[in-house]
Parts: C-alpha cells; structure tokens; sequence
C-alpha cells in the first residue's frame, strides 16, 4: 500500500469508473483528494467514501466542472490553488466513448469526445503541470486507453482521441523531465466500468470480452501505487501491450486480427 498522508491528489473524471476507483484507493493510502466531474451529487457520494474509507487526518473536497468547457477548467484550477498550491498528483481520466461506425457517428458527439478526452485534459494539465513546475514535483497520469495503440471497428473517432492522449503525454514526459516532474499514461482494455453504459449501444459488448475484462479496483490499485514514481507506461492487460507491439511490427496482420477477433461491438 501506498503511503500518501499529507499529499494532494487531484482526480477528473472522480464520478465513476477508473477515476472513482483512483479517488477512493487514494483515500485509502491517506491522501487529500480534490474530486472533479460534473454531477454533484455523484462527487457528494464519492467524497463521503472517500471520508469513510480515509485517515482521520485528511481531507476531501470537489469541485463541479465540465472538462470540455475551457473556462470553467480554468476557473476551477484557479479554486483548486485555493484549496491547495502544492499539488502532488494529478489523474487525468475524465472520457467517454462511443461505438459507431464513423460514418454513422454524431459528428458533434465527435467533437464533444475531443473536447473532453483530449482538449480538457490537456489545459487542466497545462495549468497544473505549470505549479508543480513550481514546486519541482509532481506527477501527472493521463488516462489513454489500448484502443490508442490497437484500433479496431467501431472505435476510430474514440481512439484516435486516445492515440492523441499518448502522442500528448509522450511528448510532455520529455518537457517536463528536467523540472521532476513524471508524466505516465494509463492504457486499459477493457474495464468492468459504466463507461460503456454510453460507449455500447447494444449492451453486449463487455459479455463479448468477458474473458479480457479489468477489475477496475486492481487497475486503481496498480495506479495509485504507482504515484511518485518514474513509469512510463501502465499497460494492461500486459498480453494486450505485446499485441500492441506486434501490431507495429506485423502490421497487416494486426488488421487482420484487429478486424476479426478485435470486431465484437
């Protein structure tokens, strides 16, 4: 486990799935938690575990924001330094997803996914990243996903946001080196979350892979034990990381199995 007392941890996308699992894991190992999503009363609910699950002596706030809305980021990292200017740890996974073809996708659902996935994500780290630059620490986790490195159908406008996410967090582990502060990013398959409740719409797809899905607690323990240390990647499932290899290396195959066996939604 972990030793987080005294540490901040802020956490997007705190309402549910990867990022709920991180806030209340966190808690467990003591830290401070500063929760963002949008719903309220989602973020309510989370805190209180996080309280309940936490030490006596740290202490729990959230922030209702919508991260695809620039000013209300910027408004809402300007509360956080009200709250706390020594940031410890900053988890990125505010997302959604959607499994369409892309032809037929909302093009506006497109661009929301953008904005939040990618956009959001990246101006929240900007203004973080640039107090922990301060600081002379910090660590910052961006949620991608394996569909970043493997895409299959139905998810080209989903991971090409997460493909983005990588590319973004490749290049900023580099920039921020030199002033201590890490930079990792997540890449999951599957995860037994509510993310699909809006990425499937026909309700069947984590039955499909049941045989490949994450426990999201395991996945949020891995992260949160990973906090203030020099990783660059987190990738599981880690027989999904040699697929991702193998992709690049054998290209057409990879199609070919990416458009069979990776064609179940």
């Amino acid at each position: 486990m972990a030793n987080l007392l005294n540490q901040t941890v802020v956490v997007t996308g705190a309402s549910s799935g990867i990022g709920k699992d991180v806030a209340i894991n966190a808690a467990k190992s003591g830290a401070n938690l500063i929760l963002i999503a949008r719903s309220e009363d989602k973020l309510i609910q989370v805190k209180n575990e996080c309280i309940r699950v936490g030490a006596e002596s740290s202490h729990h706030e959230y922030l209702s924001i919508d991260m695809s809305d620039p000013d209300q980021i910027s408004d809402g990292v300007n509360k956080i330094f009200e709250i706390s200017d020594d940031i410890d740890v900053l988890v990125n996974a505010a997302g959604f997803g959607d499994f369409s073809n892309f032809l037929d996708a909302d093009f506006d659902k497109i661009e929301k996914m953008f904005r939040v996935n990618v956009l959001g994500l990246m101006l929240m780290t900007r203004l973080v990243a640039s107090k922990m630059i301060d600081n002379g620490r910090g660590h910052i986790f961006n949620v991608g996903s394996m569909a970043g490195k493997i895409t299959t159908p139905k998810s080209a406008a989903y991971a090409a946001t997460k493909a983005a996410v990588i590319a973004f967090s490749d290049g900023l582990r580099l920039e921020l080196k030199p002033f201590g502060v890490y930079v990792t990013t997540i890449n999951p398959g599957p995860v037994a979350t509510n993310f699909f409740d809006v990425a499937d719409h026909n309700g069947s797809y984590l039955d499909s892979v049941k045989n490949f899905v994450l426990d999201p607690d395991k996945l949020a323990w891995t992260i949160v034990n990973t906090f203030d240390k020099n990783k660059r990647e987190i990738n599981r499932p880690c027989y999904m990381e040699l697929a991702a290899v193998l992709y690049k290396l054998a290209p057409s195959l990879g199609d070919y199995f990416a458009s069979t066996l990776g064609n179940r939604k």
